[in-house]
């Protein structure tokens, strides 16, 4: 089963400027990207360690500020050579909470939210307790709560549900449609709290919400989610669209009497995936034995 190469359809082209023939990163444009933003996701592919500045093909300097980047090459200029950030992104497809631990979690976000609080539809029949098609998920995702515990995430965290541990915190969650949150794990879009907590679109957007802003109510809640997890999970965005080729966008649905074990093994980064689907699709809720 093939897998979706994310460079491609790229209309912005990013080069080093000492080597102006090997694509080093790139985006596809949408609304919303500034060229200030430009500035702040290159810092986030490169590691840079003097000023630098972005130049078009005929080497005009491109301004760091407000107006809608265009499309077409860029070129970084540094004093000091720089190189690509090393830095792995984490694993993601579709993922759903399973058990007694999410419980809660599912309970507490459809209630504070009870809308997709990305594109404002209300879940009308929640008075009923009628979720269909409304999903609790995750901001970061429960499949790595060993990688949250390990660099202690949960420090972010001031409202402790009664089990599940931090992870599983109302502050880790959003409800969104079924199908924005394929998008939301599948790094299709993020929010950057850095700036007013805007929606930005890596692929097309076919819902006209690359550059609008979060929905207001959810931002002005005592329960919302935290910063620091936006920011996470839009840096993670960032790394698995722009630096390089990008990362393999994973089918999360397989055709009845497919071989998905099968499948996975065949493609890229198949122990980190299979490692990854056996715990959200599989994992057993060892609170609840």
């Amino acid at each position: 089963m093939p897998r979706l190469d994310r460079s491609i359809g790229r209309t912005l082209h990013l080069f080093n400027s000492a080597d102006r023939e090997t694509v080093i990163g790139g985006l596809i444009v949408t609304n919303g990207i500034t060229n200030s933003l430009l500035y702040s996701m290159v810092e986030i592919i490169v590691v840079v360690t003097s000023e630098f500045s972005l130049r078009s093909e005929d080497d005009t300097a491109i301004p760091k500020d407000a107006a809608q980047v265009l499309p077409g090459n860029y070129f970084i200029h540094a004093i000091e050579p720089f190189a690509l950030n090393n830095e792995t992104p984490l694993l993601r497809t579709i993922s759903h909470g399973i058990g007694t631990r999410t419980k809660a979690f599912c309970n507490e976000v459809r209630q504070r939210d009870r809308r997709c609080v990305i594109t404002g539809q209300e879940a009308l029949g929640a008075y009923r307790d009628e979720w269909g098609g409304y999903e609790a998920s995750h901001l970061f995702p429960i499949a790595y709560e060993a990688y949250w515990s390990e660099n202690n995430f949960g420090r972010w965290i001031s409202i402790i549900p009664e089990r599940g541990g931090s992870i599983n915190s109302v502050q880790n969650g959003l409800l969104l449609r079924s199908d924005i949150h394929q998008l939301m794990d599948n790094y299709t879009f993020a929010i950057n709290p850095d700036d007013g907590h805007k929606i930005v679109f890596f692929s097309e957007d076919s819902y006209n919400l690359a550059g609008t802003s979060l929905d207001r109510r959810i931002l002005d809640d005592p329960q919302r989610p935290v910063d620091q997890l936006f920011r996470w999970h839009f840096r993670q965005a960032i790394l698995v669209n722009m630096k390089g080729a990008g990362e393999p966008v994973f089918e999360h649905d397989f055709p009845p009497g497919s071989d998905q074990i099968g499948d996975i093994l065949k493609g890229p980064k198949p122990a980190e995936r299979m490692q990854y689907e056996m715990f959200t699709r599989f994992a057993l809720d060892f609170d609840s034995l």
